[in-house]
């Protein structure tokens, strides 16, 4: 899959410029529908990438059928106000769950888990999901690769692209199975996002 992500301000947490619509679906062509594929929920889902350092944020079209990088916000209390805000309108928010290869969660999956729960209270009623992103960050940087970025420059856009790459895996897996991908985030009350 081909990424062109957004380029990066110097200060690492906005884009230089959005992408154009008509730009984007130009980089990322659609396949057509696969016969017997289930069609998915419409609206806009946002998709998250938590790191340590950068939040990449990717959004769908309203049609759910392509992710598409958005930008990459600093982490940190700020990045979930800066989300919410993006999130505005969307139908539901994805949030990457790191795993091992075997599937076992280390800290970094229980700070997504955090970060989810924190997430899902403050954009309630929209959903909060958390999904397996087991080998997104790596198809991330194959692809900025591919596409000419050296690991300088890809540094600066890879949660982007990575969070891309998670949603549009959500995205096809739901197309699949005609399910809503991975698991809800329930709220702290006990009722889910």
């Amino acid at each position: 899959m081909l990424l062109r992500p957004l380029g990066v301000s110097g200060s690492g947490s906005r884009p230089d410029r959005p992408w154009p619509a008509a730009t984007r679906a130009a980089h990322w062509p659609v396949a057509p529908p696969v016969p017997g594929s289930v069609p998915v929920r419409a609206g806009v889902r946002l998709a998250v990438d938590v790191g340590s350092v950068r939040v990449g944020v990717a959004r769908s079209d309203p049609g759910g059928v392509l992710a598409s990088p958005l930008t990459v916000l600093r982490s940190g209390p700020a990045a979930k106000d800066e989300l919410a805000a993006l999130a505005a309108g969307a139908m539901e928010v994805i949030v990457g769950l790191p795993t091992s290869l075997s599937g076992r969660e280390g800290p970094a999956a229980t700070g997504a888990r955090s970060f989810a729960v924190d997430l899902a209270e403050r954009l309630a009623p929209i959903p909060v999901r958390l999904v397996d992103e087991r080998f997104t960050t790596t198809e991330a940087h194959d692809a900025l690769r591919r596409g000419g970025k050296d690991s300088r420059a890809r540094r600066q856009v890879v949660d982007a692209a990575a969070a891309a790459v998670l949603l549009q895996a959500a995205l096809d897996a739901e197309r699949a199975t005609g399910r809503a991908p991975g698991q809800l985030v329930a709220l702290t009350g006990g009722a889910p996002a």
